[in-house]
């Protein structure tokens, strides 16, 4: 097990802004990097280039395979007084892994002020079951976090909707929650299609869009709410919506991706 924060405390930085790190093989999904791990790397590298400065969204396309040693480089697109844009692009052995660009943006006054997004009525995460139990075949990235299954069905499980619900947390105790820490936890859930499978088929994550809701990131006892919703299948492309809370039902983030389905 390669802990998180271990993990991060190994990147190396250049005197150009850009970062090499090495990548476990307790972090792959099959043959590539985990998705939130790669996104989250990818933020780590543009954080320094807007100091100070709340993340607002994430655009991530997931171009081919990552892992060993990768590099990421930054580049600023546009600094503005209130606003930063910052692009990444995640080079590994196999050539380009991941190119994101990152919003930055400076809280400021609005009238508007409000939220309709209601965390779901579950069980808490103490009362929770284990998504995963005692599977011995769960992919390697997923050790990383503690995740209990809150509401819908498990992956191939002949569901007639992909809908699920699962409360997440870092097993790495001296993880602080933070955009990068959120961002490396909230891809965890196997896309929510997977539920309607019956039978295996192998899936990858094309593009992730993420938007933070706050600038303050807290939440209980590590916990985070997730739902992942499946709302179109056609062609081999599944397009699905996702939502993260905190564990006091605070919204934190919501999402939307785009997995190819090869089955």
């Amino acid at each position: 097990m390669a802990a998180y924060t271990e993990l991060l405390a190994g990147i190396r930085r250049d005197d150009a802004n850009a970062t090499k790190v090495v990548l476990p093989d307790a972090w792959m999904q099959g043959r590539t990097t985990y998705g939130g791990l790669t996104a989250a790397l990818c933020l780590e590298a543009a954080m320094p280039l807007a100091p100070g400065m709340p993340i607002r969204s994430a655009q991530v396309a997931f171009v081919g395979p990552g892992g060993g040693e990768v590099t990421c480089t930054p580049t600023l697109l546009r600094q503005g007084k209130n606003t930063v844009f910052v692009s990444v692009r995640m080079m590994g052995s196999d050539g380009v892994a991941a190119e994101a660009i990152f919003a930055f943006g400076a809280a400021r006054e609005s009238a508007l002020d409000f939220n309709n997004l209601k965390a779901p009525d579950v069980t808490s995460p103490e009362e929770t079951v284990s998504y995963f139990g005692e599977n011995p075949n769960r992919p390697n990235f997923t050790r990383n976090f503690n995740m209990r299954m809150a509401a819908g069905e498990r992956p191939i499980s002949g569901a007639d909707k992909g809908d699920v619900t699962i409360w997440m947390r870092h097993v790495d105790p001296a993880v602080v929650p933070d955009a990068v820490a959120v961002l490396a936890i909230a891809d965890a859930p196997p896309p929510a299609a997977m539920s309607m499978f019956t039978a295996p088929a192998r899936i990858s994550s094309m593009t992730w869009m993420a938007e933070f809701l706050t600038d303050e990131i807290t939440t209980r006892d590590g916990w985070f709410l997730a739902r992942h919703v499946a709302e179109t299948a056609r062609h081999g492309y599944s397009s699905q919506a996702m939502t993260l809370w905190n564990a006091n039902g605070q919204p934190v983030m919501v999402g939307r991706q785009t997995i190819a389905i090869f089955g």
